[in-house]
């Protein structure tokens, strides 16, 4: 038989005491509030999908079917973001909608990550991303006033960040450029970033030299380099970017927004070259999500969308270091 915790043992309390609670029904009811005010409804979407997120940095939790129809069984996914069922609902004529949604990633724990955690998304037709940033900074006034003194944020292109920050140019430097900088400015250099690809050098800084040193006021870095576009729209230029946001607050990451790619052809292009890299690094491909590309066929208004972490949101408001005193219970309680 398995083994079982003596009941003295047992971590059976909450992990948040009853005022992180409180201060968490209070934001939900700010956001749900601000909403109410800019006519953006809410919906609900399913946690279970036939498709997967194909994203190489993500992983999906799997589980599998095995009622009537499914004879052998018909595998599922928990969903890492509402993003593809709410996207099917603005193409079939919603308007804008919001959901606070648990959402789920395999592999991710630490002090701002859980493997299941809420999250707040919306869509706003009519909107890029820099209107979106807009948004952004009305409702987290309006949520946080009275806990934390939150003021509209800086904004800093990801170009300017980086040449301010280490003089190189995500555009034009070379990969051997930013290696050199890595082995200079930080006590040690992941093994298995060798190779041609430059995102995981610009990823490595991001994490361990520029984001550190964003200071605790509110920022957006925004215009990303087009192979870090994800699901946002590449501007073309002389110097082309992907149209999308991310906000910092004390150091968190809080939001992740986009300027919404709508032509279905790019995106299934984008899923199966992510697919293409999950197997050169290991990973299994993953199914992808044909309804959603069927929605962008049909026509996805013009949009701008925004992913926030809520419990996030808690640890700014309230202070905290930890996500898991954030939450009624964490990883290490359920």
């Amino acid at each position: 038989m398995p083994k079982t915790e003596s009941a003295g043992a047992v971590h059976w309390q909450p992990c948040a005491g009853a005022d992180i609670l409180t201060l968490r029904a209070a934001l939900l009811a700010r956001i749900r509030a601000y909403f109410r005010q800019q006519a953006v409804l809410e919906v609900d979407t399913p946690q279970l999908s036939r498709a997967a997120s194909t994203d190489p940095a993500i992983e999906s939790f799997s589980s599998v079917f095995t009622g009537p129809g499914s004879a052998d069984g018909l595998p599922l996914y928990l969903h890492t973001s509402p993003e593809f069922f709410m996207k099917r609902l603005l193409a079939a004529g919603s308007g804008p909608v919001y959901q606070l949604a648990h959402v789920f990633r395999n592999g991710e724990l630490g002090s701002r990550h859980n493997p299941e955690f809420m999250m707040l998304e919306w869509y706003r037709p009519g909107m890029d991303h820099r209107d979106l940033m807009d948004d952004v900074d009305r409702l987290l006034a309006f949520v946080l006033e009275g806990y934390t003194d939150y003021r509209p944020a800086r904004r800093l292109t990801y170009r300017q960040w980086f040449l301010d920050a280490t003089g190189l140019d995500p555009w034009s430097d070379t990969v051997a450029d930013f290696r050199r900088f890595a082995e200079r400015q930080l006590e040690s250099v992941p093994r298995g970033l060798d190779g041609h690809a430059l995102e995981p050098w610009l990823d490595l800084l991001v994490s361990h030299y520029l984001e550190p040193a964003l200071g605790d006021q509110p920022v957006f870095v925004y215009d990303y380099p087009p192979g870090q576009a994800a699901l946002a729209r590449v501007r073309p230029g002389k110097v082309p970017v992907a149209e999308r946001f991310e906000l910092y607050i004390k150091g968190i990451e809080l939001a992740n927004g986009f300027h919404e790619l709508a032509d279905a052809g790019q995106q299934r292009q984008r899923f199966e070259t992510e697919n293409q890299a999950r197997e050169q690094a290991g990973q299994a491909a993953l199914p992808i999500d044909c309804k959603l590309l069927a929605a962008l066929q049909s026509g996805l208004p013009d949009c701008a969308g925004v992913a926030m972490g809520f419990d996030r949101l808690v640890m700014v408001a309230a202070g905290l270091p930890d996500i898991a005193a954030a939450m009624p219970f964490p990883f290490d309680r359920v």
